[in-house]
C-alpha cells in the first residue's frame, strides 16, 4: 500500500477488513490520524500502515512472557480484535434492548450501541455508515405498504434486506372512558381537543401525516400539532398526567400506563434493515438465529402486545 496514497474511511475499511463505522470510531478516537478536506474525511498511508503496526505491537507477545501459541495469549489477542469492532442498532422498541442482550452474551467482546432514534433518522444513518442494523415502522400512503419504498428512496444503490421484527398495533392513547370521544384522524380537529405529537421522523409521526394528507386535514387546524414528544411512553404519560387528550401510540405502552383507554388505529410492520454484505457476518448471522430462536421469541411473546408471526423472516431484498 503506498504511503503517499490518501484513502476514503470506506477504503480504510477495506484494507482493514472492518465496518466503516468502526473506522470513524478510531479516527474520533484519535488512534487513526486522519484530516478533512471540506467535509470529507481523508486518511494517508502512511498512518494506516502506523495504526496497523501499533496493532501488530499490542498483540506480540514479550519474549520474557507467555510463547505464541499459548492459549491465554490467543484469546487476548481474539478479545482485542473483537474490542475493534462496534455495531450500531437504531430504533426505539424495547425489543430492541432485549436483543442487543441476547447478542452481547454471544460475543462480550464487541460493543453493540444503541440509538433511540426515530425510522427516518435511523436510515439516514445507515445510509451514512454510522449504524449497521435499523428498525423501521414507515407507512406509504400511496402503496399501502410499510418501509420498502422508504428504503428504496432513503438508500439508493444500497442492496438492502428487510427482516421483520414484529408486527404493533398503532393507535390513539385517551383518558380513560374516552371523555372527548375520539375515534378517528378527523376528531383531531374537534374544537378544545389537545393534541401531542412525536418527533419529525419518527413512524408514528409519518402515519399520522400521511393520513392527514388522505383526509386534507390541515396541520394547523389541529390543537397541539407542534407540541413534540420523543417516546410512545413520554406521550401516553402526558395524556395520563391530563396535559393533553389524544396522542398516537402503540398499544403496548398503554397497557404499561394507568388511566388511559386505546382506540386501535391501524396494525404496523416494524422491520429491520440491514445492509445485504453484512448478512454472512458472525454478528448477524447471530441476529438471524437469536430472532427465530424459541428463546429469544418466548421472552418477547411474554411482555404482550405484539404479533411474532413473522419474526426473523426476510421480507424483501431492496
Amino acid at each position: 500500500m503506498p504511503n503517499d496514497i490518501s484513502y476514503t474511511p470506506e477504503e480504510v475499511a477495506k484494507i482493514l477488513k472492518i465496518s466503516k463505522f468502526t473506522v470513524y470510531e478510531i479516527i474520533k478516537r484519535g488512534e487513526l490520524k486522519a484530516y478533512h478536506i471540506g467535509r470529507k474525511v481523508r486518511v494517508e498511508g502512511a498512518d494506516i500502515e502506523s495504526y496497523k503496526q501499533k496493532l501488530k505491537g499490542m498483540s506480540s507477545p514479550s519474549a520474557n512472557t507467555m510463547p505464541s501459541n499459548s492459549p491465554a495469549q490467543l484469546t487476548e489477542v481474539n478479545q482485542q480484535q473483537s474490542s475493534a469492532e462496534a455495531l450500531v442498532i437504531c430504533g426505539q422498541d424495547i425489543v430492541l434492548d432485549i436483543l442487543t442482550r441476547y447478542l452481547e452474551k454471544q460475543f462480550p467482546h464487541v460493543r453493540f450501541l444503541r440509538r433511540y432514534v426515530g425510522s427516518i433518522d435511523g436510515l439516514m444513518s445507515l445510509y451514512r455508515g454510522l449504524a449497521n442494523a435499523v428498525a423501521v415502522h414507515l407507512w406509504d400512503s400511496d402503496s399501502d405498504d410499510y418501509n420498502l419504498p422508504y428504503v428504496r428512496r432513503i438508500l439508493p444503490g444500497h442492496p438492502t434486506y428487510i427482516i421483520n421484527l414484529l408486527f404493533r398495533v398503532e393507535g390513539f392513547y385517551v383518558a380513560k372512558e374516552n371523555p372527548k370521544n375520539i375515534l378517528t384522524w378527523s376528531d383531531l380537529t374537534k374544537p378544545g381537543v389537545r393534541f401531542v405529537n412525536r418527533e419529525v421522523g419518527s413512524g408514528a409521526r409519518v402515519l399520522l401525516d400521511e393520513q392527514l394528507r388522505l383526509l386534507k386535514i390541515r396541520r394547523q387546524d389541529i390543537l397541539g400539532y407542534g407540541d413534540e414528544e420523543m417516546t410512545h411512553l413520554a406521550i401516553a404519560s402526558k395524556i395520563a398526567r391530563s396535559e393533553a387528550d389524544v396522542g398516537l401510540g402503540i398499544e403496548k405502552v398503554a397497557m404499561q400506563v394507568n388511566g388511559l383507554d386505546f382506540i386501535p388505529l391501524k396494525k404496523e410492520r416494524y422491520d429491520l434493515v440491514i445492509r445485504q454484505e453484512d448478512l454472512e457476518r458472525p454478528h448477524f448471522q447471530a441476529l438471524m438465529s437469536i430472532l427465530k430462536s424459541p428463546a429469544f421469541q418466548n421472552e418477547v411473546s411474554g411482555i404482550g402486545g405484539y404479533d411474532l408471526s413473522l419474526m426473523g423472516q426476510i421480507i424483501a431484498e431492496v
